[in-house]
This record gives C-alpha cells, structure tokens and sequence, in this order.
C-alpha cells in the first residue's frame, strides 16, 4: 500500500491557510520520510490551539504510528522517566496503547 505524500499535502495547505508559518515548517517538510512524529509536530506548529476538544477525539480515533516513532515516544518515556499515564498525557494517547507497545517493544535498547 503506498503512503500519502504528506510533504506535498502540508505545503500546499500551509500555502493556502498559513503562508506566514511557512519558514518554520520549511525544515520538517523537505524530509523526505515523514515519521507520524514529523506529522505531529507540523499539526502542533500549524494549529497549535486553534482544535476543538471534538475534533481531536476525532482525529485521535485515525492516528497510525509507524515503529520509528513509537521506539521515539518510548525512548522520551525513559530519558523523561514519565510513567505511562504522565506520557499519554504529553502525547495525547491512551495508558493502554502505551502498555500494549512497551509489552510489543520490550527489548528497546
């Protein structure tokens, strides 16, 4: 299955909606590979606030992580020695994913 070109999306809706941010978001964008990280970050950086409380529910229900960045989210966990409600706070997931992934990823360097 192939993957969205999501380079190619968010430029052309920085260009429409938020030209002004566009040399903040210039560095993440030319990637090549964008992680779902990189995909959080852009969305924090354009929206920041501005998501209703109903919109993230809805959105939280399509998000997909691909192994890069769940071996991230679990490594800050460490180096942030935050327990798994605390990380599913700061990146707004459910304590049982964050279970689920560390029993799957146990063996994290």
């Amino acid at each position: 299955m192939k993957k969205p070109n999501y380079g190619k999306i968010y430029t052309d809706m920085i260009m429409a909606k938020f030209p002004e941010k566009m040399d903040s978001c210039t560095m993440l964008i030319s990637k090549r590979n964008l992680t779902a990280m990189d995909i959080i970050m852009l969305q924090k950086k354009l929206f920041g606030s501005q998501q209703k409380e109903s919109n993230e529910k809805f959105n939280q229900r399509h998000r997909s992580y691909d192994m890069v960045s769940i071996h991230k989210i679990l490594k800050y966990q460490k180096e942030q020695r935050l327990n798994n409600s605390e990380l599913a706070r700061h990146f707004n997931l459910s304590r049982n994913t964050i279970t689920k992934w560390k029993k799957l990823f146990s063996n994290l360097p």
